[in-house]
């Protein structure tokens, strides 16, 4: 018996658009409150950005069958999708109007795995440290109890966006 799953999303160039037309927290905080769409990818794993602060980002996600690899718990794409998310999104709070980041790396270390009896996770991203033209942030996949699920260091790279 197969199952299924359907979602939809926002056309992705209305959210683009407004990146650099403020600063990077009034932006999530946009997307946070609905009135910017959220990334399609959000719908298509089925996680949110629950939270944002300066140097701050949190997402959480319920696992589903969706999510699972063939030994029966969830795909260490979707932790990397979490956890890249979280800091990169801690990156972003911090950018001044006219800036933007990209991810360089991301690496990820897989501490427990997360079940449907898992229930919500969710991925802590914070700003390590801040230069002129990188960015380092780690993130923290935690299940409802704060147990530590994987942990992720991304750097990433800042940039001038071209003005318009």
């Amino acid at each position: 018996m197969g199952r299924s799953r359907t979602y939809e999303w926002e056309d992705p160039a209305l959210s683009a658009a407004a990146v650099g037309k403020g600063t990077g927290l009034e932006f999530l905080r946009d997307i946070v409150a609905g009135r910017i769409p959220g990334p399609p990818i959000g719908a298509t794993v089925d996680f949110s950005l629950d939270e944002v602060e300066h140097g701050r980002a949190v997402f959480s996600l319920v696992p589903g069958e969706e999510h699972y690899n063939p030994i029966g718990s969830v795909h260490g794409g979707i932790y990397a999708t979490l956890l890249d998310s979280a800091a990169g999104c801690a990156v972003q709070s911090t950018l001044p109007q006219g800036t933007a980041y990209t991810s360089l790396d991301l690496t990820v270390k897989f501490l427990r795995p997360i079940t449907l009896d898992t229930g919500r996770v969710r991925a802590v991203g914070r700003v390590v440290s801040s230069g002129r033209r990188t960015a380092l942030a780690e993130a923290q996949l935690l299940d409802g109890t704060d147990r530590l699920l994987a942990h992720a260091t991304s750097t990433c790279m800042l940039f001038p966006l071209p003005a318009s």
